[in-house]
């Protein structure tokens, strides 16, 4: 399977509209096939600036394992609707509770996976209410607040937001560099028009609360410990958002199931998408008999 171009969903998923309590959130929603055992349903979220469809070279492998996966774009991300100047409906909480209202709409527990700031707002959701989930994975998502780089580039594109619109912004964006240089919105699973459409459907006033959130977490990892499930922290070989070392320190304070993958940095889904699914895969299946945190 090679990394492809495209926001088209991959074979056997389909794009559709989860309806929650909460109102609909856009989904990629793909299962096993026909006939096969279906061994637990996956909600992903993704991270900061991303959508549903960075989790789209993931869904191949682990229908294969037996794993239904719902990826879902979060209030305000591209094909969600949200406030476009309203930033308290982005408060974590606000966000947290989204979550809870997806897991609830899909009828069973889930294991929740959340990818950078998405594992944010899944850990906040898990310490609201961890009943609707059988796991929580953290993929390349740190126990607290960005590191000072990427604070930077947050603050910048924070102050961009302030005065220009979301067209200027892309366009200074693009000015910056080649995607592979200049990474966050500019580098993704699509092609450069995908890429743009997807920036443009961000509200900005989620980008704001969301960035300002990365910039300001507190570390609530004891506060996680104390919640009786099974946690599995995933990363890249190297993070800057969040380095290697800080994300091997939250692993053992939470006595989770640890995963680094050769050859991938931050969205370890999209640069090394098999043995990313195979490490959920594993992880998953082995909570199907361990009743307590795995090691």
């Amino acid at each position: 399977m090679t990394r492809q171009a495209t926001f088209t969903p991959p074979p056997g998923a389909r794009a559709c509209s989860l309806r929650t309590a909460r109102g609909e959130f856009a989904v990629v929603d793909s299962s096993p096939k026909a006939g096969e055992e279906v061994r637990g349903v996956v909600l992903m979220l993704p991270g900061f600036t991303g959508s549903k469809e960075d989790f789209r070279l993931l869904h191949e492998p682990l229908a294969e394992r037996g794993y239904r996966v719902v990826a879902v774009d979060g209030r305000g991300q591209h094909e969600s609707d949200g406030p476009l100047d309203d930033e308290s409906a982005y408060a974590q909480r606000e966000l947290a509770r989204d979550v809870l209202a997806q897991a609830e709409a899909l009828g069973v527990p889930v294991h929740l996976v959340g990818h950078s700031l998405g594992g944010q707002i899944a850990r906040a959701a898990v310490l609201l209410d961890h009943s609707p989930f059988l796991s929580l994975t953290l993929m390349s998502s740190g126990p607290a607040q960005i590191s000072v780089s990427q604070q930077q580039r947050v603050k910048l594109l924070r102050d961009a937001l302030a005065v220009l619109s979301m067209e200027e912004v892309w366009e200074a964006i693009q000015a910056m560099g080649p995607p592979e240089e200049v990474g966050g919105p500019a580098r993704g699973p699509g092609d450069p028009e995908q890429l743009r459409r997807r920036w443009l459907g961000h509200s900005p006033a989620q980008l704001l609360a969301t960035g300002r959130q990365l910039c300001t977490e507190p570390d609530r990892v004891a506060e996680l410990a104390a919640v009786p499930l099974p946690f599995h922290v995933l990363s890249g070989a190297h993070d800057d958002t969040w380095p290697v070392a800080i994300l091997d320190d939250m692993a053992v304070r939470l006595n989770a199931h640890r995963t680094v993958v050769a050859g991938a940095e931050h969205s370890p889904g999209a640069d090394q998408p098999l043995p990313t699914a195979q490490a959920l895969a594993d992880f998953w299946d082995g909570t199907r008999t361990a009743g307590t945190h795995t090691a």
